[in-house]
């Protein structure tokens, strides 16, 4: 076995305290039932960090309108749920098929240019879905949203109840599912050339590796999944609207990361995590000024340094698969 391979191998190795973190998230919302709905919140916008981490942390590629393929995760399972079956599971394959091909036609701009010409690429596109969201008001249902969207009892047995328990299991299911096949996608041999490109685009050009073929890959896989990070929530909450494709949706995962730290999948749990809490504690405390309090975190969190400010939790990223 050669050294890389080794490498590969130990690195994809589970730690002793990831299970114990995921125990510890499926019994959230039993231990904590008056706050299932925000376990519920914070799995959909861990997915959809992880989705955005797949290309930031792992490629390189910056985006700011992650958000179309969340969207139009969060649409077509609302629609699909109106019109024509309001299956969960459906809505979810149906969410991931549509935000893929999706991706996959988008994945198509961002193979020139420079970081802020891919800047402005991904955002205009999700500005463009925004507008058209808007406009097809007799499928969308337009500035109002799609409301009343009802689902069928999750596998025909669990039905989505008013304190978010159901939803709370459901999402937590979908993200430690799509986290250990991310895991598994980051630590194999693909990823590897991914974080190659990452490091020195030229150069792993130069070695051989299919740049502009793998770019394509992991962007289309990313928008699948954060396509269904939308399906969740629309499923969820019952509704989708036109905010779901706004600017502050890709800025709020990007923040997330930044909290977390890109480049390791954990980064996006944890920035999850730490992100909502302080969003829901802050709102409830100063619903006028919760925004300044998280913007002053991040001011200090740059400047202090995210090990030096949370020192006592840097053994787990030192530990981190």
């Amino acid at each position: 076995m050669s050294a890389s391979q080794t490498s590969l191998r130990r690195s994809a190795r589970i730690r002793p305290w990831e299970p114990v973190l995921w125990l510890l998230a499926f019994a959230a919302p039993v231990v904590l039932p008056s706050h299932a709905a925000l376990v519920n919140e914070i799995a959909i916008v861990a997915l959809f960090a992880v989705s955005l981490d797949l290309v930031l942390g792992y490629t390189g590629i910056v985006s700011l309108g992650h958000a179309a393929f969340f969207g139009i995760g969060a649409y077509t399972a609302a629609l699909l749920a109106k019109h024509v079956n309001a299956d969960p599971l459906l809505g979810l394959a149906a969410a991931a098929g549509v935000a893929t091909l999706l991706g996959a036609a988008a994945s198509l701009t961002i193979m020139r240019g420079s970081d802020l010409t891919r800047l402005m690429v991904t955002l205009g596109f999700a500005l463009i879905l925004l507008e058209l969201a808007n406009k097809l008001d007799w499928l969308t249902g337009g500035a109002d949203g799609l409301q009343g969207v009802v689902m069928n009892p999750l596998l025909g047995r669990f039905e989505f109840d008013l304190g978010g328990r159901t939803a709370a299991f459901y999402s937590l299911t979908v993200l430690l599912v799509l986290f250990l096949l991310a895991r598994r996608l980051v630590h194999s041999p693909f990823g590897a050339t991914l974080k190659a490109i990452r490091d020195n685009r030229l150069r792993a050009m130069a070695i051989g590796i299919p740049v502009r073929s793998r770019l394509a890959v992991i962007y289309t896989v990313a928008a699948g999944v954060a396509g269904i990070a939308g399906a969740l929530l629309a499923q969820t909450t019952g509704f989708a609207s036109l905010d779901v494709f706004e600017f502050h949706r890709s800025a709020d995962v990007m923040l997330v990361l930044v909290v977390g730290g890109a480049g390791w999948l954990y980064g996006g749990v944890a920035g999850a995590i730490v992100f909502k809490l302080m969003q829901d504690a802050l709102s409830a405390v100063t619903p006028q000024y919760w925004t300044f309090w998280i913007g002053l975190f991040l001011v200090v969190l740059v400047l202090a340094g995210r090990e030096r400010l949370l020192r006592p939790w840097t053994w787990w990223k030192r530990a981190r698969p």
